[in-house]
């Protein structure tokens, strides 16, 4: 009988063991797009990990009700539902992050994370661990969206969320240009697969 999920666990492969975007590489046209600035990347992140969360929460528990031949048509009904609510908030609430966001708002819908994630884990198991292993997917993509975005932000425009930190720092016009998101999150990448072959060679290694 196979093992029920429990929350640390979920958690835990969520936000860093199986990081959607470090390991699965899923989910990085957003990452690579709006990282320029911290702020950004945290209302981007926020936005994913909420329509994941409820997503992966509204699959779950209808899971049993829908016809497999229509499954994935319902999935992507449910995520376009949650992703208008993000979309109307941040129109209604938060106007000039709406703009600076642009079109990656609405294209949260195509993001590989949600559906990959209504597919391999809530189709399966129950609404409330679906829920948290969807939160944990949508938080281990903001964690890396943070991390880009530091390094840009300071670099390219010598702040962090718009608080001035290095005010006669020379800027790095690279940083502030999309390539740049490209070569840190393959530095990233690097080391954080790494520790996970280091780890898995330990793990080897006779006691």
């Amino acid at each position: 009988m196979a093992k029920k999920p429990d929350v640390r666990g979920v958690m835990e492969k969520g936000l860093f063991s199986d990081n959607p975007i470090l390991f699965q590489v899923i989910g990085i046209c957003s990452a690579l797009a709006v990282t320029n600035l911290m702020l950004n990347s945290l209302i981007m992140g926020i936005a994913l990990a909420f329509v994941t969360a409820m997503s992966s929460l509204t699959v779950s528990a209808l899971r049993n009700h829908t016809p497999n031949h229509i499954r994935m048509m319902v999935q992507v009904l449910i995520i376009s539902a949650y992703v208008i609510l993000v979309d109307i908030f941040l129109r209604a609430f938060m106007p000039e992050m709406s703009k600076a966001l642009g079109p990656y708002v609405g294209l949260i819908i195509t993001n590989c994370i949600i559906m990959g994630r209504a597919e391999a884990f809530a189709q399966t198991n129950a609404p409330f661990i679906s829920m948290i292993d969807g939160l944990a997917s949508g938080f281990g993509y903001t964690i890396v969206l943070l991390a880009i975005a530091f390094v840009r932000e300071i670099l390219g425009f010598g702040t962090i969320f718009g608080m001035m930190i290095l005010p006669n720092a020379t800027r790095w016009t690279l940083m502030v240009m999309p390539p740049s998101a490209f070569f840190l999150l393959g530095v990233l990448m690097w080391m954080a697969n790494n520790q996970r072959i280091k780890r898995e060679r330990k793990g080897m290694e006779p006691k």
